[in-house]
């Protein structure tokens, strides 16, 4: 979470302005806050398990192709799929999410850059839930805060894509620490940058020994199959 900005004080919050963590008040604020955060993130799950839903959290940086994944496994999938999708502004990618096939709600953050399970819990009811067969959270671009905060999911997916480099895993470590997946993306331009999926693989497993990992072009097609049938066999042995 942004415990250095700020943000998880509410959408009024301002980047530059940095409360000083190691007074108690603050601390205090700030624990209050995960607890509430947590308990409500456990409804949300309570709540997706009653309708027998699965329910992948995806983050990422911004430009890593989470809404373009996602456009992909609507298409190839056959799955009725709902999101929950959250950026600072616009509906565009609510709008692409429909436009896919897809049902989707749009929750614009604003200045926080992060959803919370309240956030989510207000996203969940505006989708037709009975009608679905999975559900997806597209959570804010940011290798930070989302690490921090519980919505509620029962995976949570990390994209990292070959234009950013190999190197965000070792310097993101709460993000890639988190995961139960990562999916290295955009795979067809690895001739173009210098991207090293050995590395990749080797500091994700380093974090977390058990993680899986999937390649994926989303634009291609390539490694969408694999994507899918770890959907599948998620909703399965659940």
């Amino acid at each position: 979470m942004c415990k250095d900005c700020g943000c998880s004080m509410g959408n009024e919050h301002h980047h530059h302005d940095h409360p000083v963590l190691n007074e108690k008040k603050t601390i205090e604020v700030v624990e209050k806050i995960l607890k509430d955060n947590d308990y409500e993130a456990e409804h949300n799950r309570a709540h997706l398990d009653e309708c027998g839903l699965l329910c992948i959290n995806l983050m990422s940086s911004p430009g890593a192709g989470k809404t373009t994944l996602l456009e992909a496994t609507i298409k190839a999938s056959g799955l009725r799929i709902g999101v929950v999708e959250g950026d600072l502004e616009t509906n565009m990618d609510a709008n692409r999410i429909i436009n896919a096939g897809g049902k989707a709600y749009q929750i614009s953050t604003g200045q926080t850059c992060h959803l919370d399970a309240f956030m989510v819990h207000n996203g969940l009811h505006h989708l037709p839930l009975k009608e679905l067969d999975l559900i997806f959270i597209e959570n804010v671009g940011n290798l930070v805060c989302p690490a921090s905060y519980d919505v509620g999911a029962h995976i949570n997916a990390v994209l990292i894509s070959v234009p950013e480099g190999s190197d965000k895993i070792a310097k993101y470590p709460v993000m890639f620490r988190a995961a139960d997946i990562v999916i290295i993306t955009k795979t067809s331009l690895l001739e173009h940058f210098d991207f090293n999926i050995d590395e990749v693989k080797k500091e994700a497993r380093k974090l977390n020994p058990k993680v899986d990992i999937i390649e994926v072009d989303s634009k291609s097609g390539a490694g969408v199959d694999k994507w899918i049938n770890y959907i599948k066999f998620k909703k399965e042995i659940r």
